[in-house]
């Protein structure tokens, strides 16, 4: 059970960091549903390259993390990185899932745009899903 975890959550950290880097190296696609707007869909924030290439590291970081500490690889990390990590990320997905009340988020209150309406179908429950495994694969270990 273990294993499948590990290899559920690794496989959905490395499709999400798959698509950061295609946006870093300037893909448009999907870019519409996956940055907040506001009611007149001017977007939240504007992310470049440089973001996009950090989050899509970070990700595949969290895939390496999960697979080591599920025993499928072996990788030589930090003592504290392996006795706090998972909880780093489960706590990182939970807070995205609660979100911060006006653009992202379970409790937003935009909830007519593009993104708003993805965010509560796919995104949140997404990082709800993650911080769940995350909590799990720690438990089991």
């Amino acid at each position: 059970m273990k294993i499948l975890v590990a290899i559920i959550l690794s496989l959905i950290f490395l499709l999400l960091a798959g698509l950061h880097i295609y946006w870093g190296f300037g893909g448009k696609s999907g870019t519409a549903a996956a940055i907040p707007t506001t009611e007149n869909n001017k977007p939240v924030i504007a992310p470049g390259p440089i973001a996009c290439f950090a989050v899509g590291i970070a990700l595949c970081g969290f895939a390496v993390l999960v697979l080591t500490k599920a025993g499928i690889i072996l990788f030589a990390l930090p003592g504290w990185i392996l006795n706090y990590g998972l909880w780093v990320i489960a706590v990182i997905f939970l807070l995205r899932a609660i979100g911060e009340f006006k653009y992202i988020g379970f409790f937003k209150k935009v909830k007519a745009t593009r993104f708003g309406e993805m965010d509560s179908k796919y995104y949140s429950p997404l990082c709800l899903v993650i911080g769940g495994l995350c909590v799990i694969l720690e438990i089991m270990n």
